[in-house]
């Protein structure tokens, strides 16, 4: 024989308190007293008492849930930056739904339909950019919408980001004070933002230094890509001096293939540089320049940002660039008289 269902009501009379009061422990942010929280937990251990969530967003009009949506695992930033956002949405008292989705195989409208079947109270959206269109169907349904590392020009979507522009841009400078004469370049997936800006500050410092033309290869933010695309440039006798590669997931995969596949010495024949600054550019191995993104910045921003769209606290939607500062390793060449 099933055991019958513990209710609010046999806590609040095991506790001796009022049902609405038992109400209020179980509601983040609700005001309780410490002794009347103490008794009615303790009450609700001892009869097995777990609130139900779903009834209580149907009350409240909150479902205390998030959508995380991702895109992109196999780099190392990833991984990290969803812990964080997960364990500072939890500390706000709010659960994480991560659904996985793909940029380019246009699964993106299926996915964000089954996220706002879960009535949740916002969305944050990693590596993955939004239409005008789903946009328009999330303001619609009111739900909040935070991008986070991607940029995008639409007053109804919050964005996060690293500077870009400017961190490309700090790489070009980088390269050229190190005297580089033929510099290459190994771009992401061209639909997302931060490739184009990365690339177009690049692209920038370059021109500015009188240098107007680049070896580019595209490694689309894949290994197996950037792989090819190290391979298809450094294999001929005219090959770069150094490369500026989008990501450091791909820098890795460089660096291998310059190493490995080719025999040429990092940083003596090529100076590579990333962006990321994932946990694994400090390693022996790999000792990678690259540019950082201040994940635990972009984290806090993002959920902020958030939040404050949700509780209509905040100043509205917001588009936060964070600067990101070149991180001198050794796998590139150092210009004479700059510091690490």
């Amino acid at each position: 024989m099933s055991q019958e269902k513990v209710t609010s009501t046999d806590v609040a009379r095991a506790a001796g308190v009022s049902q609405s009061a038992v109400s209020r422990v179980f509601t983040p942010g609700a005001s309780v007293s410490a002794r009347t929280a103490e008794k009615v937990r303790k009450a609700a251990d001892e009869l097995g008492y777990r609130p139900n969530v779903l009834a209580r967003s149907l009350i409240t009009g909150r479902s205390r849930i998030i959508g995380l949506v991702v895109a992109y695992l196999e780099n190392y930033f990833y991984p990290a930056a969803i812990e964080k956002l997960s364990n500072a949405l939890q500390a706000e008292g709010y659960h994480v739904l991560i659904f996985m989705a793909s940029q380019t195989s246009g699964n993106i409208d299926q996915v964000l339909q089954e996220i706002l079947d879960y009535q949740v109270d916002g969305i944050i959206m990693a590596s993955v950019a939004m239409s005008s269109d789903l946009a328009g169907r999330c303001q619609s349904a009111g739900v909040p919408v935070v991008l986070f590392n991607r940029g995008q020009d639409d007053e109804r979507v919050s964005s996060v980001t690293t500077d870009n522009r400017a961190g490309g841009r700090a790489v070009a400078g980088f390269l050229i004070a190190g005297g580089h004469q033929r510099i290459g370049y190994i771009a992401g997936w061209e639909g997302a933002s931060t490739q184009r800006d990365r690339e177009s500050g690049f692209a920038e410092r370059l021109a500015d230094a009188g240098i107007h033309d680049y070896v580019r290869g595209l490694g689309n933010f894949e290994v197996g890509q950037a792989r090819q695309a190290a391979l298809n440039m450094f294999s001929s006798a005219d090959r770069p001096d150094s490369v500026f590669v989008a990501n450091d997931h791909m820098a890795f995969a460089v660096m291998d293939v310059l190493r490995s596949d080719l025999g040429l010495r990092v940083p003596e024949d090529v100076s590579v540089i990333g962006f990321d600054d994932v946990p694994p550019a400090a390693w022996p191995a790999y000792n990678l320049t690259t540019v950082r993104q201040r994940a635990n910045m972009m984290v806090e921003e993002t959920v902020r940002t958030l939040l404050g769209l949700i509780d209509h606290t905040g100043i509205g939607h917001e588009h936060v660039v964070i600067p990101g500062p070149l991180i001198v390793r050794g796998s590139a060449r150092i210009p004479e008289g700059w510091s690490r």
